[in-house]
């Protein structure tokens, strides 16, 4: 396990309205803020694009996503961790549940999702926290490296 310690700062509540495409204009957000690693908790609708559902097959390295299409209107809510990238650019990891007519899908919205009618967020500001998302060799993923002395 790594581990490193923050303090909240900020605290913003945001809605997103129809058509808005997440994780994207959270991100687009936070940086417009100068909001350098958070933690987001969305709910309302998600209306349209794809959510990684897992690896398709879970010992190839790095994993194939299965993909699963949004079909319709579905309720959601979600919980994620931002942080910047190697390169400065911020990444918000989100995952949520997804569900319809008494179905759930679960799964990261990191392909793009969009909302539907809208979407309400509450974005924590994390300060003090010395985090990266580093690309891995092995997996392909962006992991989130606490400690990692910018």
């Amino acid at each position: 396990m790594k581990a490193c310690e923050g303090r909240i700062g900020r605290v913003f509540v945001i809605r997103l309205e129809d058509g808005d495409v997440v994780p994207e204009c959270i991100e687009r957000f936070a940086k417009s803020k100068r909001v350098s690693v958070g933690q987001a908790i969305l709910v309302g609708g998600i209306g349209g694009g794809d959510v990684v559902v897992g690896p398709r097959h879970s010992d190839e390295r790095p994993p194939e996503p299965m993909l699963l299409p949004i079909d319709g209107a579905h309720e959601v809510v979600g919980v994620g961790v931002l942080a910047p990238g190697e390169d400065g650019k911020l990444i918000l990891h989100i995952h949520a549940a997804l569900g319809r007519a008494g179905q759930t899908m679960t799964g990261c919205l990191r392909q793009g999702v969009t909302t539907w009618l809208v979407g309400e967020v509450i974005l924590y500001e994390i300060l003090g926290a010395d985090v990266l998302r580093i690309q891995d060799k092995k997996s392909g993923f962006e992991l989130l490296e606490p400690g990692s002395s910018r």
